[in-house]
């Protein structure tokens, strides 16, 4: 059904918190989305889906759509996503297929790449893999020292590691594979880390691009991303107008590459050339008071509950 256009015509179930690594920011999500909801007109409950209790109340609260503010396994992988269709309720955001391929960094990758878009070199290690060191070796030759090593689906940079020196890439590995079944190393890009925006269904479009300046870590890592002071954005990213199109064209090709729906996030690096960098897209990113997708939309003339409004209306579509 399409939206009506008057928030007081429907009932919706914010679903948050889960049991992924990501439950605190996820529970911070979903407040501000529930505040911003109900300050649109909509009437809100709040859900946590890693409560029996809730998870009834869901399916038998006649909501008119589910709100999406979970982050990571069981939030962004296709599981909550399935879980709706099952029961036959509208949830904002991307599907089953595109949320479980943007959520496992190597999958995506495969199919940016397949697509002509931009990655840096990478391999991908599983638990069960014994690297001895000739093995190991062998990869930081392909891919190169620095390098990143990071969980493969886990988000909010949980168990990422930047590697300076060989001697560091078997605990980094160790580090990632501590908190996922797969890890990814990636060859480090040094330059200027941006990220974007994409909102949309068929007819996706970008918003403002975003500089991140963390200010006291070393790359965006929990800490930048979700502590107050942690990180300074700049909104809209101090680039010249060719670059901010081309930064632009990357992250909506990315949301339609993985069939993304409603909202979703890019993090792109630019390197001193100039040539960017696709790192990895985010299905339903942060809408926390310090996170991106809220401050961007801001500069592009939408205000929270404006921004709200609008995943709703695309989950209605």
């Amino acid at each position: 059904m399409a939206y009506s256009g008057n928030p007081k015509d429907y009932s919706v179930a914010v679903v948050y918190g889960g049991t992924s690594g990501e439950r605190e920011v996820s529970l911070n999500s979903g407040v501000a989305c529930a505040d911003a909801l109900k300050e649109a007109g909509f009437a809100v409950d709040l859900v946590d889906s890693s409560v029996k209790e809730d998870l009834k109340k869901l399916i038998d609260g006649n909501y008119d759509i589910a709100f999406l503010a979970l982050h990571g396994k069981g939030g962004e992988d296709g599981t909550i996503q399935g879980f709706l269709e099952t029961v036959g309720i509208p949830y904002t955001g991307s599907g089953i297929l595109a949320s479980a391929q943007a959520v496992n960094k190597g999958k995506a990758k495969e199919l940016y790449a397949a697509a002509g878009l931009n990655v840096a070199a990478s391999a991908v290690i599983g638990k069960g893999d014994e690297l001895d060191d000739e093995d190991l070796k062998e990869i930081s030759a392909e891919i190169g020292i620095p390098c990143v090593v990071k969980p493969t689906t886990e988000g909010s940079s949980l168990g990422m590691t930047i590697v300076h020196e060989y001697d560091e890439l078997r605990g980094a590995i160790d580090l990632a594979l501590s908190v996922d079944e797969e890890a990814m190393i990636e060859a480090f890009i040094e330059g200027t880390e941006l990220t974007v925006g994409v909102i949309g269904n068929d007819d996706p479009r970008a918003l403002p691009v975003i500089q991140i300046v963390p200010t006291e870590d070393e790359f965006y890592n929990f800490h930048a991303k979700y502590a107050q002071g942690g990180s300074k954005h700049l909104c809209p990213a101090p680039l010249s107008a060719e670059a901010t199109e081309a930064v632009q064209e990357l992250t909506v090709a990315a949301h339609s590459v993985l069939g993304c729906r409603g909202i979703s996030r890019s993090d792109v690096m630019m390197d001193a050339d100039g040539v960017c960098w696709l790192l990895e897209t985010n299905t339903l990113p942060g809408m926390t008071g310090t996170s991106l997708v809220p401050d961007a939309a801001k500069v592009a003339g939408m205000s929270f509950p404006e921004l709200c409004e609008k995943i709703v209306a695309l989950g209605l579509e």
